[in-house]
């Protein structure tokens, strides 16, 4: 996990967004360093990570696009260099979880993204809408794939 915030990390620096923390897990903060303007931690609940970001509202469509999959981008690098190796199908397998549109992973915030380009502004009903429905589509997807092995 902490490859594919790196990712975002990268990408958020090359588009001059503000990033004031990286974070392994959720919760409470067990342990926390600040290198730089970035603070590093790592907190309670090892089930997920995040960056903290400041300002990528305000940034072009394309450069929040670059941002969200930034992390993408790194996991499918990684893994295409590890390739059939454990560690590279795990950053193939975060990647493309990640694309799936499931509320506040990076193919939702994508299409999100795409959704407020397209209507010039932010429009509750039809996130909402977009949220449902890339649930459903990412519901779907994932039990062909179970299907498929089993």
């Amino acid at each position: 996990m902490i490859i594919h915030e790196l990712g975002h990390f990268f990408m958020a620096r090359k588009c001059s967004v503000t990033c004031s923390e990286i974070s392994f897990g959720l919760g409470p903060i067990l342990l926390s360093l600040k290198l730089g303007e970035v603070r590093f931690s790592l907190r309670a609940f090892p089930v997920g990570s995040f960056v903290r970001l400041s300002g990528l509202a305000e940034r072009t469509t394309q450069q929040q696009l670059l941002v969200h999959l930034g992390g993408i981008i790194l996991n499918l690098v990684v893994g295409m260099i590890f390739f059939g190796t454990v560690f590279g199908w795990i950053n193939l397998l975060v990647a493309g979880g990640n694309l799936l549109p499931i509320y506040q992973h990076d193919g939702w915030k994508c299409g999100v993204v795409l959704v407020r380009a397209r209507l010039r502004r932010k429009s509750a009903p039809i996130e909402r809408a977009f949220t449902y429905s890339g649930g459903f589509l990412s519901l779907v997807i994932a039990v062909a794939i179970v299907r498929m092995f089993i």
